[in-house]
């Protein structure tokens, strides 16, 4: 076979992961690019904050902001419109002066609540580790 016929045939790469063990084996074709963009908004630092933040109920805006050190407002804004999008958390507007405005975990985002304290409890007890891990590399 010429180097132009192996160009030209079609790479079935999703066919060889599926023959190795992981979660990517499970997903089909049609769904897997959606599947990552999923994980992509879960798995992101800012989304496992607001979604752990929200565990215990309803918090304003400003409270989610002071309670998540260093994120911008720009960032909770642009994460909070995801989650709301993919039905995760729900904005409620109250009509008060000054505006009140409060976010919740919807039904869909609380299913998600305990593997991201999860994922944050595991950061937690593990951070030494890996900073020292870090550091290791680094000087080697």
């Amino acid at each position: 076979m010429s180097r132009d016929e192996v160009r030209r045939r079609p790479s079935n790469s999703r066919a060889s992961v599926r023959r190795v063990p992981g979660p990517c084996a499970r997903w089909d074709d049609e769904n897997a690019s959606f599947i990552r963009e999923i994980l992509d908004l879960v798995g992101d630092k800012w989304s496992v904050l607001v979604i752990g933040t929200l565990a215990d109920g309803a918090v304003r805006y400003s409270d989610l902001a002071y309670a998540i050190p260093g994120v911008s407002q720009r960032m909770l804004t642009l994460t909070l419109k995801q989650l709301k999008r993919d039905g995760l958390v729900e904005r409620t507007a109250y009509p008060e002066v000054p505006p009140r405005v409060e976010y919740q975990l919807t039904p869909l985002g609380t299913s998600l609540l305990s593997t991201v304290l999860a994922l944050a409890d595991w950061s937690a007890t593990n951070h030494a580790e890996i900073r020292r891990n870090r550091m290791a590399y680094d000087a080697g």
